[in-house]
């Protein structure tokens, strides 16, 4: 079973309370560009060993049905298994499932999450961990340190199973 989802990361940090003495109030100088990363990732369980999984790609432009239709490709590659992929009703993830189908890819059984159903994807809590308590407040200084920091936290999550398990215990989903 695989959840998949994608977010945004940009330069502008994100501004969460911070402790300062008093009378200095802390001042941070943030880059006025808009570059951003985009990053998908799966969250995967092995429903008879209950084992958790994160796979994730970073990419340097918006997420397209092609980026996801790859991604989905590595995953099935690593894993050698049927794949129940359950994702939201974003454009690119309906045009990567019709264009896996109609490449015969029978490993394949996509399902949706309802619409506005944000918290029954565990991967919308790895986004929170990562945007409002990892990269809070940071302010980095061009994207490739944005893409190294990311990737730091990512593999941290990754080599994780009590915080991949809490992902899943916070969206309430049995498994």
């Amino acid at each position: 079973m695989i959840f998949l989802d994608e977010s945004g990361f940009v330069l502008q940090p994100v501004r969460r309370k911070i402790w300062a003495p008093v009378g200095q109030t802390p001042i941070d100088y943030p880059w006025n560009r808009h570059d951003r990363l985009s990053v998908l990732c799966a969250l995967t369980v092995s429903p008879w060993a209950h084992r958790f999984g994160l796979y994730y790609d970073l990419l340097h432009h918006n997420c397209r049905a092609v980026d996801v239709k790859r991604f989905l490709q590595a995953i099935h590659r690593h894993l050698r298994r049927t794949m129940l992929v359950i994702w939201d009703r974003l454009q690119a993830h309906r045009s990567a499932a019709t264009q896996l189908a109609r490449a015969g890819c029978p490993w394949l059984e996509p399902r949706w999450l309802p619409a506005y159903a944000p918290e029954l994807d565990p991967v919308e809590f790895v986004w929170t961990k990562a945007k409002y308590c990892d990269l809070a407040n940071w302010i980095p200084d061009d994207i490739d340190a944005l893409h190294i920091h990311l990737q730091q936290h990512l593999e941290d999550y990754r080599h994780d199973p009590d915080r991949l398990n809490s992902f899943f215990r916070i969206a309430r989903l049995p498994i």
